[in-house]
């Protein structure tokens, strides 16, 4: 395999990851108000720029200047972008920041391109500085308060808080920004109050949360804001472009190469906490079951009984370190559920540490034998949940290495010598990318010869990759699923498949990441740098847009949370010249008859009908904009949500002729039983695929219809 491959490779492997350490205080130009209100028992240490920081952001601006896909210029334009992402990324949701702060740093929006060109880091570093000092005085005063106050509180009170300050105008003064936090530790407090914590428990886990972030803050160094500076600077290119400081850079190579023992997730900090960005297929985590994409991480015990550790603003390399552990070893993660607002409800998740296993990655099949008029028909399934190859027994020279394409071969030999395949489903759902080349080569398990994708570098050079096997393995009627989360690799797979008409693309819209990245060593760290496009042999990118399916299921992810659409500065759709391919036109033969009877078929559903109805709760929590801060009502809010919730479970598990559940608490019990006794519900049947069978076999009829007629 050649370098340029491997680098596609890295870049594909991983769609979204990024380790960013949540940035911590220290003081600096020292305003009057900020004096007034200045602790005496915690300073701030002065954070300033090494050498081989200086030298470090010389490298990574004439990288991006010359390299990146984009060709931004760093000016004026980009200096803005940059300022802007600096203070959203260092106090995003507004609580530390005040308006007086944000007045004096005016002065560098337009700025920072020159200083950049020159290596002059003093502006960040300010900015920081100042950063830590309000940090500093505000973790000192809510420590006061709840030591103080907290008996205070009065959840009789009819007042709100903002589920999203990010857009909220900072705050005038210090005494505005008290109130903002007040109404935080407010809801922070009733949510534990409602989750049978005593007034004196919460008291004691707020005061050990506020003391350790101080504690954190108080030990920050200058890599904290040089990484925190540089990654602004980097992701105002694209969301995939990041700076790795030498310990993050440690953490992205162990993640790399899977050789992680914990529990298979990729994780990045979100605000102050830490958030689940997907699941590695066929890690621990995904096996359990429990663990979703967009779940926040806030607390972490270590076996069956240890102490809890609050983990709300730590670092997301200490968060990292605790989760990780031995193999065989349990972890409990308490957890707020992605459709959840703030810690209104958590949940505890115990998973068993494991490596993540090449051959618990490896892709699987399954048949489903149906009765349509008269006749069973037998239908393949092939799920492949990553695109992998093992590229060090590919290496030395073992002729039985395993990639994605063999395996798939082998399955779909099995299959046909067991009994003749009617129809072929690839499920892909999950799918979060992997190996270009494995991409390439399972293509041409289905068609004879041809393109399969194009690459477009940042000097507008276009590399055709080709089906190197001109065999044809299979070629039967075909649909290929896909989801939000089927991602690179996945993309170019399925988007290959429907310019060809090979196939139907089936399920939702996908993530939308078409961008090539390559790791650079620096003097201090690695840049992970944008480098090229993929884009389709119609031309159309797959970046932004994704790949859109012919037949469109919904399905309960968040668009905006998941999905490159979702990501700030994320590169836009284009396209470029097709290149010539053949066309077999499965897409055009899916007739209005064809598309009714889905139709028909998918609304009478009870599972669709049940899935439609948890889309629709999920999506009025995700448009709540404030949460009460009135006991009795978030009260009577929790009980309603929990009826819902509890409702939705029956409903499902009522279907599948299971045992229902008189209460949540119940059900938690048995779910978390359940995955403790490694039960894999990944492997759990659904109605999806059984649906995209019998679309399989409305094309088979058709064309037995047609070919009668044609004979006649």
């Amino acid at each position: 395999m050649s370098k340029f491959h491997q680098s596609i490779f890295i870049s594909i492997l991983t769609i979204l990851f990024s380790i960013q350490a949540y940035a911590a205080p220290t003081p600096s130009v020292t305003s009057p108000e900020i004096a007034d209100q200045q602790s005496e028992k915690y300073i701030a240490t002065h954070l300033s720029p090494d050498r081989d920081q200086v030298e470090s952001s010389l490298h990574v601006a004439r990288n991006l200047s010359l390299s990146h896909y984009r060709k931004q210029p760093i000016n004026k334009e980009l200096s803005e972008k940059i300022y802007d992402h600096y203070l959203s990324a260092l106090d995003p949701s507004r609580l530390y920041f005040i308006q007086s702060d944000i007045d004096e740093f005016e002065n560098y929006r337009f700025k920072l391109d020159s200083a950049i060109k020159t290596g002059q880091l003093s502006p960040a570093f300010n900015i920081y500085n100042r950063y830590q000092t309000r940090v500093i005085e505000r973790l000192e005063k809510q420590t006061e308060f709840i030591e103080k106050k907290i008996t205070s509180l009065n959840f009789k009170k009819n007042e709100f808080i903002e589920t999203d300050r990010s857009e909220m105008p900072w705050a005038k003064s210090i005494d505005e920004l008290d109130d903002v936090w007040r109404r935080r530790t407010k809801s922070t407090v009733l949510s534990m109050k409602l989750d049978g914590s005593t007034l004196d428990e919460a008291k004691e886990t707020l005061t050990k949360r506020y003391k350790n972030q101080l504690k954190r803050t108080l030990q920050a160094r200058s890599e904290d804001a040089f990484s925190s500076y540089m990654n602004s600077f980097t992701a105002v290119y694209d969301p995939h472009t990041n700076y790795f400081s030498p310990r993050s850079s440690e953490n992205f190579n162990i993640n790399m190469s899977l050789s992680l023992e914990g529990i298979g997730a990729v994780l990045q900090a979100d605000n102050e906490f830490t958030k689940v960005v997907r699941l590695v297929p066929g890690g621990p985590a995904h096996k359990q079951g429990q663990l979703g994409t967009a779940d926040r991480i806030v607390g972490v015990a270590q076996g069956e009984k240890g102490e809890m550790v609050d983990v709300i603003g730590w670092r997301l390399d200490e968060v990292v370190d605790l989760i990780r552990g031995p193999k065989h070893s349990i972890v409990r993660l308490k957890v707020i559920p992605s459709e959840s607002q703030a810690e209104t409800k958590t949940e505890v998740i115990k998973i068993t540490r494991d490596k993540v296993k090449l051959e618990e990655q490896a892709a699987s099949s399954t048949t489903l034998d149906i009765e349509r008029e008269g006749k069973s028909n037998h239908i393949g399934v092939i799920t492949i949940p990553t695109f992998y190859a093992d590229f060090k027994a590919m290496q030395e020279g073992d002729p039985n290495y395993k990639s994605t394409t063999r395996d798939v071969i082998k399955l779909l030999n099995d299959l046909q010598n067991e009994k003749p395949l009617d129809g072929l489903v690839i499920d892909l759902r999950g799918n979060g990318g992997g190996s270009l080349d494995e991409a390439n080569q399972l293509t041409g398990l289905f068609i004879d010869q041809g393109p399969t994708v194009q690459i477009r570098s940042a000097s507008n050079r276009v590399e055709v990759l080709e089906d190197p096997d001109p065999a044809l393995v299979y070629g039967g009627p075909l649909i290929v699923l896909v989801d939000r989360l089927s991602a690179s690799a996945s993309e170019i797979f399925a988007g290959a498949i429907q310019d060809y008409g090979r196939g139907l693309i089936m399920g939702s819209p996908t993530f939308g990441k078409g961008t090539v990245q390559s790791v650079r060593p620096l003097n201090h760290g690695q840049l992970k740098i944008t480098q090229a496009k993929f884009y389709r042999i119609s031309g159309a990118s797959t970046q932004h847009k994704g790949v859109v399916p012919d037949v469109i299921l919904p399905d309960t992810y968040d668009k905006e949370q998941v999905g490159e659409d979702s990501l700030e500065h994320a590169l836009k759709w284009d396209s470029i010249d097709a290149v010539e391919h053949q066309f077999f036109n499965a897409a055009q033969s899916y007739s209005e008859p064809m598309k009714k009877k889905h139709s028909d078929r998918i609304n009478a559903n009870q599972e669709y009908k049940l899935l439609l109805e948890e889309i629709e709760f999920l999506n009025s929590q995700r448009d709540k904009k404030q949460l009460t801060l009135n006991e009795a009502l978030r009260k009577a809010e929790n009980k309603e949500l929990d009826k819902i919730r509890l409702s939705l479970i029956n409903k499902r598990r009522s279907l599948k002729n299971l045992e229902t559940f008189k209460s949540l608490e119940d059900w938690n019990k048995f779910e978390e039983k359940d995955a403790l006794e490694n039960h894999d519900k990944a492997k759990e049947p659904d109605f999806i695929i059984e649906e995209s069978a019998e679309v399989l076999l409305d094309f088979i009829f058709q064309k037995e219809v047609l070919t009668a007629k044609s004979i006649h």
